[in-house]
């Protein structure tokens, strides 16, 4: 068993995670076509804008708090400002809008077919660790903090 203490035991870079489910996307449209609207794309390019904004706006509040974005390092502080005011994973939310971004993009509905294996592995593979490793280094006001945040929304 690990010590979560020392650092979260992520399994896989939560990018990659993303970026393999969008390429397996892209493969499957090659093969069959699951086009969308064209106007899809002007949403996508907005998502796509939303999520960066809110990946910059976590990244400062990590920063400002001195801690590591860095899912395979120990974190040094627990960040409730920012966006983990409303969101204790609000990178990942970002990721999502820019998940679904790429595809309305991309013009396929195919990164849908693998919407619930990217969930899954995030959920179990990514944010369980981070928050064995949180609730190991911070204790108690690390479950305060879950009592009065979502994890998503």
């Amino acid at each position: 068993m690990r010590d979560h203490a020392l650092r979260p035991a992520t399994v896989l870079p939560p990018p990659l995670i993303y970026a393999v489910a969008l390429l397996g996307a892209w493969w499957l449209d090659s093969q069959l076509s699951l086009a969308l609207d064209l106007a899809a794309a002007y949403l996508g390019w907005a998502l796509i804008a939303l999520g960066f904004a809110g990946f910059a706006w976590a990244l400062s509040a990590i920063w400002g708090n001195h801690t590591t974005v860095n899912p395979y390092k120990a974190a040094t502080s627990l960040v409730t400002s920012g966006p983990f005011r409303y969101s204790r994973n609000p990178i990942y939310v970002s990721d999502w809008l820019v998940y679904v971004g790429v595809m309305l993009l991309m013009q396929t509905a195919w990164p849908l077919l693998f919407a619930p294996v990217v969930w899954g592995v995030m959920r179990y593979a990514v944010i369980a660790h981070e928050e064995a490793h949180l609730e190991a280094k911070f204790g108690g006001a690390y479950r305060d903090y879950t009592a009065r945040v979502r994890r998503w929304f």
